[in-house]
């Protein structure tokens, strides 16, 4: 098992990784998705295993509402918080122990002076429906209430409320909402 999977899991079930963790880990829906998310995304394309898993994640995709594409950029220690809809672009980026929230879109804007997709930091909560769109940096340790919509840059230590957004100042923006933070 590989550092990426062993920090998601992590995240989801706050215990070391062992056989029978894994095991419970896979009954929880959003660390299945992501489990074979990541090893669509190891396979070579056009393999018989990546074909299966391709099928798997849109199996999963229509049970639990996840639209995010195998190829997408997602550091180690993700967590999805609830079955429901979340759309993230392929070209995304996700740091390091980010939280998403059902009804989150993470998406492309194809024309202005942001066009294309966000970078998102580590540590970053992403509150239910929350829209982060355009060619945008999301900094570390920020949080992104619910509703919220994000089409601008946003600095490190902040929390993003309201449409249009509104950034607010906070150092630890982020305690009590990332929790279960592997340690290094």
């Amino acid at each position: 098992m590989n550092r990426t999977v062993k920090c998601d899991l992590y995240r989801y079930l706050n215990q070391e990784y062992s056989f029978t963790v894994f095991l419970r880990g896979l009954r929880i829906p959003g660390f299945r998705y992501t489990y074979f998310l990541r090893m669509a995304s190891r396979k070579k394309k056009g393999s018989f295993s990546w074909i299966f898993l391709r099928l798997l994640l849109r199996r999963y995709s229509y049970r639990f509402g996840f639209q995010i594409p195998y190829n997408a950029r997602i550091g180690e220690g993700f967590y999805i918080g609830h079955s429901g809809t979340v759309i993230v672009n392929e070209q995304a980026v996700i740091g390091k122990n980010c939280n998403i929230s059902p009804g989150v879109t993470i998406g492309q804007t194809n024309r202005g002076a942001k066009a294309g997709t966000p970078v998102i930091g580590d540590c970053v909560w992403m509150g239910t429906n929350s829209v982060i769109v355009g060619g945008i940096t999301i900094g570390t340790d920020v949080m992104i209430a619910p509703g919220a919509f994000v089409n601008f840059d946003v600095p490190d230590h902040s929390i993003v409320i309201g449409n249009p957004g509104k950034i607010i100042s906070r150092a630890r923006a982020t305690e009590g909402y990332i929790e279960f933070v592997r340690p290094e």
